[in-house]
C-alpha cells in the first residue's frame, strides 16, 4: 500500500528506510525529489538526526516536510521562526489570564461564579501547573506520542539567542520549565530545519544537523513537478512556463526569482484563462516586484514564449 494511503501511519523511520521508499514517499504527495534529497531524508530518519534544507525562497524546503508528514500518517508541527522568537513563542507559556481570574477567585471567599464547569480554585502552589501552561510546538513535539515531523521553517529569520537554544534542544531532544522540570521527548521526532540563507548559521548548529542544499530544478524535473502537481494538464502550458521561468532565473539581476510555487500558479492560471495567453499580461503571476516587472516588459525577456 502506498505510504500515507487512507487508514494507514507509520513512523517516518519505517517509512524512509531506503532512498527508493523515501522518494516514493514524496512521489505519493506529488512531491518529485531527486536522489540526493531521498537519501539526506533516508539518513535523517535512520540516523535520528535533524535535517537543514537550505536553498532560496520557493525551491520547496518546507514542502518537504509537509509530504513526509502526509506520506507517513506522521503529525506535522510547525514552528514559524521570526526576528524576536524566544522560548515563550517556541516552547511553552503560563495562561496568565486563567492564573489571575484563578487567584482572584480563591482570594474571593466563594462569592465568585464558577467560570465553567468542574473548576476549582487552586491554591498559589498550583498556578505554575500543567492545569495552566500552554503548549508551544517544541514542547508539543517533545510530549506527543504519536510519530512526529516538526518543522523549524526559515531558521535563518531567527536570532543568535534562538539559535543557542536550539543547540541543547537538538542534542537531547528535551526542555526545562522551571516549574516543572525537564521534560524528555517519548520518542525522536523527525526535524526538518529550513533556511532560505538570509545570514549564516553557527557552525554548532550545522554540526547538529544533515545538511542538504535544494537548488531551483531543472527543467525536465520542473516539468515532472508540473504533470505530477497538476494531473491533466496540457503539455503546451508545461513547456510555455517552463521556458518562461528558466529565462527569468536566468537574468541574474532582479530582486527575486520565481520558484516552483509561482511555477505552478503561472500553469493554472493559463489553464484558467486559456493556453494561449499572453504570458507577459500574467507576469505578476510569477514576479512580485515592481522593479523586476518593469525591467522583464522593457528588455522582451519573454518575447516568443
Amino acid at each position: 500500500m502506498t505510504p500515507g494511503a487512507a487508514g494507514t501511519t507509520s513512523t517516518p523511520a519505517a517509512s524512509l528506510g531506503s532512498v527508493d521508499a523515501a522518494a516514493s514517499a514524496l512521489a505519493s504527495q506529488g512531491y518529485v525529489a531527486d536522489r540526493p534529497l531521498a537519501l539526506a531524508l533516508t539518513l535523517a530518519a535512520t540516523l535520528e538526526q535533524p535535517l537543514l534544507l537550505e536553498g532560496e525562497a520557493g525551491v520547496g524546503k518546507t514542502e518537504v516536510a509537509r509530504s513526509v508528514a502526509a506520506a507517513t500518517g506522521a503529525r506535522l508541527i510547525r514552528l514559524q521562526c521570526h526576528e524576536g522568537i524566544d522560548i515563550h513563542h517556541a516552547v511553552y507559556d503560563w495562561d496568565y489570564a486563567r492564573q489571575l481570574l484563578a487567584l482572584r477567585a480563591a482570594g474571593d471567599g466563594g462569592g465568585w461564579e464558577r467560570p465553567a464547569a468542574g473548576w476549582e480554585r487552586p491554591d498559589e502552589g498550583e498556578l505554575f501547573s500543567r492545569r495552566f501552561l500552554l503548549r508551544r510546538p517544541l514542547l508539543d513535539a517533545v510530549e506527543t506520542q504519536a510519530p512526529v515531523v516538526l518543522l523549524i521553517d526559515e531558521i535563518d529569520r531567527a536570532d543568535d539567542e534562538f539559535e543557542a537554544f536550539l543547540l541543547e534542544f537538538l542534542s537531547d531532544f528535551a526542555v526545562t520549565i522551571p516549574e516543572l522540570g525537564t521534560i524528555a521527548a517519548r520518542q525522536r521526532p523527525l526535524v526538518v530545519l529550513t533556511s532560505n540563507r538570509t545570514r549564516e548559521l553557527h557552525d554548532a548548529l550545522k554540526r547538529r544537523c544533515l545538511y542538504h542544499w535544494i537548488d531551483y530544478p531543472a527543467p525536465e524535473r520542473e516539468r515532472e513537478i508540473l504533470r505530477a502537481r497538476i494531473p491533466g494538464v496540457p503539455e503546451a502550458i508545461v513547456a510555455r512556463v517552463v521556458a518562461a521561468v528558466g529565462r527569468l532565473r536566468a537574468e541574474g539581476d532582479l530582486y527575486k526569482q520565481p520558484g516552483i510555487g509561482e511555477t505552478l500558479v503561472w500553469a493554472r492560471a493559463l489553464l484558467a484563462l486559456g493556453e494561449e495567453a499572453d504570458l507577459g499580461e500574467t507576469l505578476g503571476v510569477a514576479l512580485k516586484v515592481h522593479e523586476d516587472l518593469e525591467r522583464v516588459r522593457q528588455r522582451g525577456l519573454l518575447d516568443g514564449v
